[in-house]
């Protein structure tokens, strides 16, 4: 059975458990198939033997993009089975993980081979330093921690968690970890050019993917920002 689960055209998502500070929210990696060809691995996660097969069928992993401070934990071994691939993330990430030799760093400048593929922006005002990324041709927006989607757990102190911050069932962003935003007005102006994009789909990190009116419900779960 295929792990890739396709989102749009080009565009496939696939998921691994994953545990943070004891909450059971796994993460998603995706799979972007680039203009020019080759794949971009957004949100790297473990690639087996398995998931690397898959890929292959699909093309080159050319790019792997750590798109803020947090989601990188496994870049390096996904760098060692695709050397030849360009490892992309934040300028602080470089210095946060000095065991990694960053190819790119990554800002809301597309790299040559992204050209035609993405529109990008930097939330600004924020301690993930997360660049998303706007896929025109599907309308599908890439981002990691903007928000959580939550749908079901299994896991009882997680579902607890996520029933607290009003999290369960809905798009949001946990009260607790509003905290990385330092300024929210400069978060409010980024996250303003992000729904100003035609999104029907939204790939995250955390959750449940939305595919179609993904911008309203984005909309709902980001309004204590922008309030």
């Amino acid at each position: 059975m295929s792990r890739l689960q396709p989102l749009a055209d080009g565009l496939w998502h696939v998921s691994v458990p994953h545990t943070f500070v004891g909450l059971h929210v796994g993460s998603r990696m995706t799979v972007v198939k680039l203009s020019s060809g080759g794949l971009l691995l957004h949100s790297p996660i473990p690639v087996d033997d398995a998931l690397a097969t898959e890929l292959a069928s699909l093309g080159d992993v050319t790019h792997i993009v750590c798109p803020n401070l947090f989601h990188h934990v496994f870049a390096g071994e996904v760098k060692a089975r695709y050397p030849e691939a360009l490892l992309h993330g934040p300028a602080k990430l470089a210095k946060k993980r000095k065991d990694l030799s960053f190819d790119a760093v990554l800002t809301e400048t597309p790299h040559p081979d992204w050209g035609n593929d993405f529109e990008l922006v930097f939330i600004e005002g924020s301690l993930l330093n997360e660049t998303v990324f706007f896929h025109p041709a599907s309308k599908t927006l890439i981002a990691a921690d903007l928000i959580e989607n939550f749908n079901e757990c299994d896991h009882g102190f997680t579902r607890w968690y996520l029933k607290i911050g009003g999290l369960w069932k809905k798009p949001g962003w946990h009260p607790l970890l509003r905290l990385v935003y330092l300024s929210r007005s400069k978060a409010r102006v980024s996250v303003t050019r992000i729904l100003e994009w035609p999104i029907e789909n939204l790939s995250l990190a955390h959750g449940d993917v939305i595919v179609g009116n993904a911008r309203n419900q984005m909309y709902v779960g980001l309004r204590w920002l922008l309030s």
